[in-house]
This record gives C-alpha cells, structure tokens and sequence, in this order.
C-alpha cells in the first residue's frame, strides 16, 4: 500500500479508513514502522506519526525553540530583570537615580566593577515621553542603552561631548528626528531604556557629586523641570540574576509585551508565539508547557554558561599560549558581516550588564578594555579551594586605572568572603615589587610567602 496523503481543495487532510496493515510497504522513512531517535522511540503509520509521536515530536519543537529563544533573549532580559531589581527591590522608581558606591551596594549586580561609583535610571518612553539627559562636565563615562543594551549614545568622556556636558534628547521608536537647538539627538529603537553610568575621580565623594549633577525629565517639561531625584542603594538586598526556571520566559513575556518587533526578529517571535508569547495576549503556560520551559530555562543557562567560560567564536583569544579573553566581543548593534552575533552577545549578557562605545577596548587611550579568565595556565578551571598567584608586569598601559575583580560563576556577582573586596586595583595601597611589578594572591586561605595583595576565595565555588 503506498502513502497517500489527499488535499482537497479547502486544504483538509482527508480522514481515510485503512484498508491493509500497517507494516506494509515500509511505512517508515528508515523502512519500518518505528525509528529510533535521540527523543526515544517514534511510530510511524503508512508514513503519519502516531498521535504520541506527533505529541513527543511537539514537545521536542518546543524545547528546542526555547534553548534558542533563552540565549537570543539574555540581553533583553538582562535589561529587564535589572529594572525589576531596582523598581521592586531597591525603592527606585523610573525616572530616579540609583547610586552604587561599593561592594555592599554592587553585590547583586552582574560582574561590576568594584571600584568606581554608578549611577543607574531607568525609563519608559510610551509612559513618561521623550527623555531629556542633561549631563554635567568631569570625569565620567556611561550612555543610554535600549532594552536589547545596544547603546543608543555614549555620554560623557566617551560621547559626543568628551566630558564638557551637555543635553541629550532621547526619542521614542518611529520618531521623526526634530530640530531642537542645544540638544543632541538621538531615535531609540525600544520603548523601554536604562541610563548608566559612573565617576571615574579618583575620590570617592567627588565622584559623586559629580554624578548627582545629572537632570533626568521629560522633554514636555524642558522649561520647568522638577529636580531629580537621587537614593543610594545603601547595601539593600537585592539581585537581578536571570531565573534559570520558567520564570525567565516570563520575563521575555514582560519585556517584548510593548516594544515594536525589530525586522532581525521576526522569525524568533514566530517561535515565540508556539511557546505561548504574543503581543496583546496573557503568558499562561499550561502545566505542559511549564514543564518544558522549566527544562530549557536550565539547559539555556547551562549552555550560556559554557558559551561565555569556553568561548568557541572567533577573536575571543587574547594572547596565543595563554587562557585570557576579551570579555566584550559584542559590535554596538550586535551584528556581524552577514549574521546578528547571538553567541557573542549571549556570552557577554550572560556575564554583564552594558555596553557602549567606551567599553569596547578598541581605541587606544579611550575608554576601557576588559579581559577575563576562568582557567589557570594548564587550561584548568580556576578553583576556589586551590590558590593562585597573578603576576602583572611594571608600567600596565592605564591612564587612569586597572583592577582585577573576582565573581562567582554561576551567579556572575562579587565574590563575598569575610574579607570583604572581592578587587585589587591601581587605586588602591598595594604592594609593589623593586621593579615596579604586582603579584596578587587568591585563595582561601592566604599563602605564607605572599604579600598584602590577597584576595579570599570559597572552596566548593568556580
């Protein structure tokens, strides 16, 4: 008996009564009636999947789809989490300024810089109208970003006005650019954006008050703005780590709810919708779903997690013969020659939050560059029961400052010891050898023959 599938006219699969067995004639693409497959054991009926295959083939699509859509979507929820973290955790309402000073306040952050103070704002284009930066002159450096953290301008000694200040104006999506007389302009391809940015003095206290010289206000309210509201996070607890359950698909959900779909997506939200997310519809996963997008959510961290420590795309390499690689390999628009860079974005969003023109370490003399390892010379896994020593040669290109920071790898956030500072930086009263080198020590428990640059880590924990 051959296969036949009837089409009529209307597009209905005709429903027809089987007249002979169902092991005639090879009803199987491998010859037989069940195929053996990664998923289990498949049946096949003159060539038609039974209803449990079709059910087991559905569920595999499903998965599949929301690996996928978990590491496309890491910057976005990034974004998106954070936000939630400084809204519901912190007290800080869109269109106020967060203020980090140290390793108390940056602990629930994604790999920050321990060093420098931040200064983060948050807002809503479709709720609050075009956003109006008005940033001050001296030594900072930070943007606007979009909810994909693809910078839509540099702001300070990285942007267009090299540390003098100036006025920003941000619009929102499909704006037509406007002629505004003393302001820089700029279209954001998202409604949702984020502002951040930090000091760079070398003091602490004048760092800032530079940055609490910043005005945030709607452009409906240029001629009378109210003042902007300032709150240190002051060690509140708080944590913006992507969930690695189902959770993290309803984040997604959140996020894209009120944003226009960007041309590259389209097909990605295609996807999106078998999975339950549609713009103007309610993201109720149903017990099945749940399930599914409980088993992809750890899956996709764990293979964002391999993708950022065991980095297999092109350029991440530093120095042939050695384990360090350039964090940030992320263009501004996340696009390569001929392909959006999802596994270069994955690997930074997995393990940081921003980017923007400074941070890209392409510029000699021009904002900063960022290296990372997570291996020790012999290709190991750096341990935190073993120790380690990091020899850093004398005069370190940095005009202002280098550090070294350790985080936890699954969390991403400061490693936190007894001991405090998970960093070592220039800035800080370090020892320094007779030829102007510095070896830094890790460990847990501090080596008899090191000196006083000893950073403590957790036996057990990467």
């Amino acid at each position: 008996m051959k296969r036949i599938l009837v089409i009529l006219s209307v597009g209905i699969l005709a429903a027809c009564q089987p007249t002979g067995s169902k092991n005639e004639a090879g009803a199987g693409a491998a010859g037989g009636d069940k195929l053996t497959t990664r998923i289990g054991n498949l049946s096949l009926e003159s060539g038609y999947p039974s209803l449990e295959s079709v059910d087991k083939l559905y569920d595999e699509r499903d998965f599949q789809r929301a690996c996928i859509i978990h590491n496309w979507g890491l910057p976005m929820v990034g974004f998106h989490a954070l936000h939630l973290a400084q809204r519901d955790q912190i007290g800080v309402k869109d269109g106020e300024v967060s203020v980090f000073r140290d390793l108390n306040d940056k602990k629930g952050m994604l790999t920050p810089n321990i060093t420098t103070v931040y200064a983060f704002c948050f807002w809503n284009l479709a709720e609050k109208g075009a956003l109006v930066v008005d940033a001050p002159a001296g030594l900072i450096a930070g943007g606007v970003l979009d909810l994909w953290q693809q910078p839509i301008t540099d702001i300070g000694q990285t942007g267009p006005d090299k540390g003098t200040g100036g006025k920003y104006l941000i619009l929102p999506p499909g704006s037509q650019p406007i002629s505004a007389p003393g302001y820089r302009v700029f279209v954001s391809p998202t409604v949702q954006i984020w502002f951040g940015t930090r000091g760079l003095d070398p003091d602490p206290a004048k760092a800032e008050a530079t940055l609490r010289q910043h005005k945030f206000y709607a452009w409906a309210d240029r001629v009378k703005p109210a003042p902007t509201t300032f709150i240190p996070v002051a060690g509140k607890p708080w944590n913006s780590e992507h969930p690695s359950d189902s959770r993290y698909f309803k984040l997604v959900a959140e996020a894209l709810m009120n944003e226009p779909v960007q041309t590259r997506d389209r097909v990605i939200a295609a996807m999106l919708v078998s999975l339950g997310i549609e713009k103007g519809k309610p993201f109720q996963p149903n017990e099945r779903l749940t399930k599914i997008l409980d088993q992809a959510a750890m899956l996709g961290e764990l293979t964002a997690r391999a993708n950022a420590y065991e980095k297999r795309f092109n350029g991440a390499k530093v120095w042939e013969g050695k384990k360090w690689e350039y964090a940030n390999m992320v263009e501004l628009n996340q696009e390569d020659t001929n392909y959006t860079q999802i596994d270069q974005r994955a690997s930074w969003f997995y393990e940081a939050i921003g980017n923007s023109t400074g941070m890209q370490g392409r510029i000699l003399g021009f904002g900063q560059a960022y290296l990372e390892t997570s291996k020790d010379k012999a290709g190991n896994w750096l341990l935190g029961a073993k120790n380690y020593r990091i020899h850093i040669p004398a005069n370190v290109p940095a005009k202002q400052f280098w550090s070294i920071t350790l985080y936890d790898n699954v969390l991403r956030n400061p490693v936190i010891t007894d001991q405090g500072s998970a960093d070592i930086s220039s800035r800080k009263d370090i020892a320094v050898n007779a030829d102007g080198s510095v070896d830094i020590y890790f460990g847990p428990s501090k080596p008899a023959s090191a000196n006083k640059n000893y950073i403590k880590t957790i036996a057990g924990k990467g």
